[in-house]
């Protein structure tokens, strides 16, 4: 049964069902090449979207082998086929090499077995070679029908009918190699595997003093080895992309004493599989570890990886990307013409964009063309800008310079934890205090938060201090939501003693109230005339300025393992529906992509309201729901969306109203979101915008280098974000106006448009707005 979403904007209802029908149209899907983790979240979102729209869909198993064999290879898929696949990994409708759709033979047995169910719709979910395929086959299909039709295996009425094929396509590739996307499907739970990996190796390293070289895949692109080097503080990586200069190994071997010398009990090296040097010629993690015990005598082991990389379940990054370009997918598909080039739906910052899927390839071999070639600048730039930045944040962190080397710019600047502790504060830190000592500062750590500030405890923190706080959870520093306007007095009397030049805020909507009020107090206080900025860092997501918070993707990944093991349980009894509660305060962005990345069926959240007439129209949903073979339920209540439609409240409604259906369970998740080691992305997130937040200090305190200049201008009070597709440093004077401090939210935001996506494939009617769709973009070196 399919309720209707009655406060849905009726205008953009009622484009998206007149532009987007897909009735008469039949849509095949197929994942080919290597297996990704997230594929199946991309299989059932093409399902139920293209059964949403109207259209029919049809399973292609064993990737293009099934598009040639025909038969009980491709099968109209329903509902109910996809359900309970969103958590597993691999794909449930198989991959496979297939050299017969290598030929033309090939591709017409495989384009005749289309047309006996009239297929001409194909969402291709795979790597470069999968989809350039499906370029291929949809460049020859004309073709191949006149043929088809000159063997007379069909009409003239099908050639006409079905004269054209539209192909999109979605990257499933652990390696991120595919030029033109920010990630691809896979990417990050592959980086959740290698840094659970080198999180338990590291213990074990550190007991015995070892060195560990840890080989990750990657045959032509070093993305993951980079990505996990930059998350775990790795003392040298190797990739194909940037092979290490002339001399590289007595250079690294010199680095590791170095490190030893600094009390560093471990060491860990990362080599991609396809790592090289400046003459082609292949790096092993056997030839590393023979050069470290023959030079050094350090007791050294090797750890390949391998396919325990590909495998396990997916991320909830990965499920919402998935989901989000299966939704996509079917769009562009919907609104293909006989002129559109075939495209794949990508990720730009966080927005989904459609690319020309043959200039995205191009690009991608340019890159392995450059290497080839030896010039690597090249493939590092073809590469994209988040590779490019990668490289150099590694870089600028994993290789400190000697003290003499290091021009001093005799300014001190503080950094301090504020709000409650998110995955990723001491990442942040380390990141912070690496590059100010780079750039020559001297750094300071303010400890509890303002309390510490306003008590004097302050303290010099070196190069050395913050090793190994990437993979730490909580905050090292201690964090207290305490505010400064208390002891206004006292912090400016400590910003004096300890001459503090700038200061650099890491912490959540406690932290943006104290930016503001620092900055209101500059005019009693010239001590707060100095820079200041601000990286939001909370579970809950909810800092104006920013579309993303460090710890809200730990904490995402923590309610999504839950839901997972929630609903495993459910399906063991049958006719069991959980009610889960999550954090947030009244930001339900947890709430809302903690459900579309487990597959729930609702999540009640506080910006949009909800009435008893919706806890009804839900619980009939799932009524109807216990009706099929899917009899379990999942809804997610955001911790204050309702001040008396309370977590007990529903819980009470559901058992009476499901009485003799479905039986209740509810669960309250509380301080486990804010726990836990940081995740991958955390990890990353917090290291990057940290050291972007430092290149502003000293950006900032160079302009006014011997002027004794006071900072008095709103520019000089930024809160740090992450905007649609872009970093940005936003005075907090112009963020009041965007932020309802009643609520502590902003009053703006994104996430808020993916809502109908999770009602959609929770199978309610809701409107969804694709205005933002439809443009084809092209392709720059630097876009992603």
């Amino acid at each position: 049964m399919d309720v209707d979403d009655s406060r849905a904007p009726k205008g953009s209802l009622r484009k998206f069902l007149e532009h987007l029908s897909g009735a008469g149209k039949a849509i095949g899907v197929l994942t080919s090449g290597g297996d990704a983790q997230g594929m199946n979240a991309a299989v059932r979102a093409v399902v139920r979207m293209g059964i949403y729209v109207g259209a029919k869909v049809y399973f292609i198993y064993e990737g293009y082998q099934g598009m040639v064999d025909g038969g009980s290879n491709i099968a109209e898929a329903d509902w109910e086929s996809v359900s309970s696949i969103l958590q597993v990994g691999g794909t449930i409708i198989g991959s496979a090499r297939c050299q017969a759709f290598r030929t033309r033979e090939g591709r017409l047995k495989a384009a005749c077995n289309l047309l006996q169910r009239g297929i001409t719709n194909l969402c291709v979910i795979g790597g470069d070679g999968s989809l350039t395929g499906a370029n291929l086959f949809r460049k020859e299909w004309s073709g191949l029908l006149e043929e088809l039709a000159r063997n007379s295996q069909i009409d003239k009425e099908a050639v006409q009918k079905y004269a054209y094929l539209n192909v999109v396509g979605m990257v499933g590739s652990i390696d991120n190699d595919f030029c033109g996307t920010d990630m691809t499907i896979g990417t990050d739970s592959a980086l959740h595997r290698i840094i659970e990996v080198v999180d338990a190796i590291m213990t074990t390293a550190q007991s015995h003093q070892r060195t560990f070289v840890l080989e990750v895949m990657g045959r032509h692109c070093g993305y993951l080895a980079l990505v996990s080097a930059l998350a775990c503080g790795a003392d040298w990586v190797f990739l194909p992309e940037s092979p290490p200069e002339e001399g590289w190994e007595e250079q690294m071997c010199v680095k590791l004493s170095e490190n030893r010398a600094r009390k560093k009990r471990l060491n860990i090296i990362i080599v991609a599989e396809g790592a090289i040097d400046t003459q082609n010629k292949p790096i092993t993690s056997e030839k590393i570890k023979e050069l470290v015990v023959t030079q050094l005598g350090y007791d050294t082991r090797v750890t390949i990886l391998g396919h325990v990389q590909r495998g396990g379940t997916p991320s909830a990054f990965d499920r919402i990307l998935a989901s989000r370009m299966g939704v996509e997918a079917v769009i562009a598909l919907l609104e293909a013409t006989p002129d559109t080039p075939a495209c794949v739906v990508s990720l730009n910052g966080n927005h989904a964009v459609r690319l020309p899927l043959m200039e995205c390839v191009q690009m991608t071999q340019d890159v392995q063309k450059a290497m080839d070639e030896r010039r690597f600048q090249d493939a590092v730039r073809l590469r994209g800008r988040s590779f490019a930045g990668n490289l150099n944040t590694y870089k600028r962190l994993a290789i400190k310079l000697p003290d003499d080397q290091i021009p001093k710019t005799n300014c001190n600047v503080a950094v301090i934890n504020v709000g409650a502790p998110a995955a990723g504060m001491n990442a942040a830190v380390r990141s912070a205090v690496r590059v100010g000592i780079a750039d020559g500062h001297r750094m300071l750590a303010i400890y509890d938060g303002f309390d510490g500030f306003a008590k004097g405890q302050i303290k010099e923190i070196g190069w050395t201090d913050v090793g190994g706080w990437t993979g730490q959870g909580g905050s090292i520093l201690g964090t207290k939501r305490v505010l400064p306007g208390k002891y206004l007095e006292e912090i400016a009397t400590q910003m004096r003693t300890h001459s503090i030049n700038a200061l650099l805020i890491i912490g959540g909507f406690e932290a943006y109230l104290g930016l503001l009020e620092l900055s209101a107090a500059r005019e009693k206080h010239e001590e707060f005339c100095v820079p200041m900025v601000m990286v939001p860092a909370t579970v809950s997501n909810n800092v104006p300025g920013s579309d993303f918070s460090i710890g809200a993707d730990t904490a995402l990944n923590t309610i999504t393992d839950t839901c997972d093991r929630i609903k495993q349980s459910a399906s063991g009894t049958k006719r069991r529906v959980f009610i889960i509660e999550t954090m947030g305060g009244y930001c339900g962005y947890l709430a809302n992509m903690g459900g579309l990345a487990a597959g729930a069926d609702a999540a009640y959240i506080f910006e949009e309201p909800f009435d008893i007439r919706d806890l009804q129209s839900n619980v009939e949903h799932l009524t109807e729901k216990m009706k099929t073979t899917i009899q379990r339920g999942l809804v997610l209540r955001n911790e204050s969306c309702s001040e008396n439609y309370t977590t007990d409240f529903i819980y009470q409604l559901y058992s009476e109203e499901g009485k003799g259906v479905f039986d209740c369970r509810k669960n309250v998740l509380g301080h486990m979101q804010q726990g836990g080691a940081p995740s991958p992305f955390d990890r990353n997130f917090g290291t990057k915008i940290s050291a972007r937040a430092m290149e502003w200090i000293t950006a900032k305190l160079k302009e006014a280098r011997g002027r004794g200049k006071k900072f008095t201008t709103d520019d000089s009070v930024c809160v740090l974000g992450i905007s649609k597709r872009n970093v940005i440093f936003q005075p907090v004077a112009e963020l009041k106006k965007q932020t309802d401090f009643e609520h502590r939210i902003p009053k703006e935001q994104w996430w808020l448009k993916l809502r109908p996506l999770m009602k959609i494939l929770a199978k309610y009617k809701a409107s969804y707005d694709v205005s933002d769709s439809g443009q084809l973009e092209h392709v720059q070196p630097w876009s992603v």
